[in-house]
């Protein structure tokens, strides 16, 4: 009889121990993974940027284990909505559209609009010396309704797939400029493709706030609010800011 209650306590510490690892929360972060700094794939194939390490922060402090989980960004929000990932972190900018088919976190970094041209053209950024000019900026986005809201009939508006493309087309001069959030164009710029390129004129929209996105109705919202008020109050959030930019962006 001893040795059989052994047994039976042994067995109890047993599931004792495995029971929190069999039950800990695991959730699918979906993001596009064509977007530097904020969301690329890098040359061993894992997805990271700014995004990431503000989402994986944010797990963290949530206690649950993530994944990332990529989408073409055109299909980013019904991908998030038939249950792909369960919430979404792409430098997502909250729009009253958008917010018809998913709920946004409060911003998590406010962007502007700006744009970049050759250097060595004279690329002046008022409606006059616009007109007739090709811009591109990437389909789906805040710079491409920037475009179609303020410049349609002006300007030749090209929309491309991603950033990368919509640059590609520039450096080649298929295009004459790009509009764009102004922390992805100053990251470009930094690099070898966009030496020969720089800003143009103020920023046309200042004021753009990046949300993370999560279904209409699901809780996950606040935790994902209270996860980003202790990385913003105990320095986490400024150490991420700081490996990607010499300047706040949030």
């Amino acid at each position: 009889m001893k040795s059989y209650k052994k047994i039976l306590m042994a067995a109890a510490a047993a599931v004792f121990i495995s029971a929190p690892a069999l039950a800990a929360e695991k959730l699918r972060i979906g993001t596009e993974g064509a977007y530097p700094p904020f969301n690329l794939i890098d040359s061993s194939g894992n997805v990271v940027g700014f995004d990431i390490d503000i989402a994986m922060a944010l797990c963290e402090k949530m206690e649950v284990e993530c994944s990332i989980v990529t989408s073409d960004w055109d299909g980013i929000i019904p991908a998030l909505n038939t249950r792909r990932f369960d919430f979404l972190v792409a430098s997502m900018s909250i729009t009253d559209e958008r917010k018809q088919a998913v709920d946004f976190t409060e911003p998590y970094y406010t962007n502007k609009l700006q744009f970049v041209a050759p250097k060595s053209s004279d690329f002046q950024t008022d409606e006059a010396s616009l007109k007739g000019k090709t811009i591109g900026a990437q389909r789906a986005t805040i710079a491409g309704q920037w475009l179609e809201d303020n410049l349609a009939g002006v300007v030749n508006i090209r929309l491309y797939d991603t950033q990368e493309n919509a640059y590609l087309d520039m450096s080649s001069g298929r295009i004459d400029g790009v509009l764009a959030d102004n922390f992805v164009q100053y990251e470009w710029l930094q690099s070898d493709a966009g030496a020969n390129f720089e800003f143009k004129g103020e920023p046309v929209f200042d004021n753009d706030q990046i949300g993370i996105a999560v279904r209409k109705g699901d809780p996950l919202r606040e935790r994902l609010n209270k996860a980003l008020q202790e990385i913003l109050e105990d320095g986490t959030y400024e150490q991420i800011n700081a490996k990607y930019f010499p300047f706040s962006i949030y």
